[in-house]
């Protein structure tokens, strides 16, 4: 997610972040009311309820089948939120809000911890029950908020950049580096394949186009908050990276309608054979390796790094990490199904039925697992290099404003200078 829905991805958080600035979150603590309580004092079992994005793989359910086979009067049941991240976001602020019951266990993007965490709408859970050394260190550090623990990483994301290795074999080329080399790459490949798009991300106006436009910006030496969480987008770096995406739409690398794009959209393009490169996450390995007829390039790509301006690219942290609502009933429940859900055997499991990202070290270095997906390696190395998105606990509005200026500057209502200026001054208006 990374985002989506992300399947079950796929975003969000409101004031300046969770990681490592504490400082300035220091106003916000109380932010909102709520059952806020000291973690190992969650109570009551029973029936609960996981809100979720869509489980698209049938995976998730599998799981909690699993855990309700076995905990036959603590049952866990799935609620499918819309596909959207932003939709899901919206269904979970608002339940908070009115302070319902209906959601037990939230299924968060990565970026929402801090912001549902500052507004006490999930409870602090028991760091001790977990073993948060065994984390990836960015997976864990999404899921604390203040130093301590709101959540429990179930994915971790990194970008990726699927190609066509048929294709590139054909025309002598190796994976592109740089994005110069990417354009080149598929202007050698369209020699023989003319009809073939170059490149497609995620540019539709939501939660996936701010991933998007962060990695563009990033790849290209920019920022978008610096370290201590002050707005930096007007900057020369920053516009050759958004640059680069807007001339890419005018020279017909990106498809036309690759503006439409969300996750879903992209990868049924790709599997199609419509696309020769394609940025997305993880779990599209499986689905567009299926031989069943589904996809028309199973045994035909492969995955590498995402390219930079200049150099090697840079990912966005993408991921979802599973709280229990401050409003939710049975709650010792909850926390022991998220505890058997981020554990060893249930991610082991994920993996292999979704091909997304594991957040424990240990499965990355898995000779078994690695043989099965050789990406393993190369996606360790774009997570623990990842950049987070901007951490603020006003993150919703501040998402909604990268997303409108990159898309003026994508469609051509705005220049990228002027998008990125009004962009700088948004957010420093939003995050103080």
């Amino acid at each position: 997610m990374g985002v989506r829905t992300k399947a079950l991805r796929h975003p969000v958080a409101r004031v300046v972040a969770a990681l490592g600035a504490a400082v300035l979150l220091a106003s916000c603590g109380s932010g909102g009311e709520g059952g806020e309580q000291p973690a190992g004092a969650l109570q009551g079992r029973g029936e609960v309820t996981f809100a979720t994005g869509k489980d698209t793989s049938g995976n998730m359910q599998k799981l909690v089948d699993q855990w309700n086979s076995s905990h036959p009067d603590e049952k866990v049941r799935i609620i499918e939120l819309p596909e959207s991240a932003d939709a899901q976001r919206q269904q979970m602020v608002q339940n908070a809000q009115v302070k319902s019951d209906a959601y037990t266990i939230l299924n968060l993007d990565v970026v929402w911890t801090a912001e549902f965490a500052a507004n006490r709408w999930v409870v602090e859970l028991p760091a001790d029950q977990f073993g948060v050394d065994k984390f990836l260190e960015p997976a864990i550090k999404t899921a604390q908020y203040r130093d301590k623990l709101y959540a429990a990483p179930a994915y971790s994301d990194g970008g990726l950049l699927y190609y066509r290795k048929d294709l590139l074999d054909a025309a002598g080329a190796k994976p592109p580096t740089t994005w110069a080399e990417l354009i080149s790459t598929c202007q050698a490949v369209r020699a023989s394949q003319p009809a073939i798009g170059c490149y497609a991300g995620q540019f539709e106006k939501y939660e996936g186009l701010t991933v998007n436009f962060d990695e563009a910006v990033h790849s290209a030496g920019g920022e978008v908050v610096d370290s201590s969480g002050k707005p930096v987008v007007d900057s020369p770096e920053a516009k050759a990276g958004l640059d680069a995406l807007v001339t890419a739409f005018q020279q017909g690398i990106i498809p036309e309608k690759a503006i439409t794009y969300k996750e879903e959209e992209g990868r049924r393009a790709f599997q199609a054979g419509e696309l020769l490169f394609h940025r997305q996450w993880p779990y599209q390995w499986n689905l567009a390796g299926k031989t069943d007829g589904s996809s028309q390039v199973a045994g035909k790509f492969d995955v590498a790094p995402l390219p930079g301006l200049n150099g090697p690219g840079s990912s966005t942290l993408g991921g979802h990490n599973l709280a229990i609502s401050a409003f939710g009933k049975n709650q010792a429940t909850a926390l022991d199904f998220i505890k058997f859900f981020v554990g060893e055997e249930a991610q082991r499991s994920n993996l292999l039925a979704t091909s997304q990202a594991p957040t424990l070290a240990s499965l990355y270095d898995d000779k078994e697992l690695i043989a099965k997906f050789p990406y393993l390696p190369t996606l360790k190395a774009s997570i623990l290099s990842a950049k987070p998105r901007p951490q603020a606990v006003r993150y919703g509005d501040v998402t909604t404003a990268v997303q409108e200026a990159a898309y003026a500057a994508l469609t051509g209502t705005k220049t990228s200078e002027q998008a990125l200026k009004d962009l700088q001054a948004k957010l420093q208006e939003l995050i103080k």
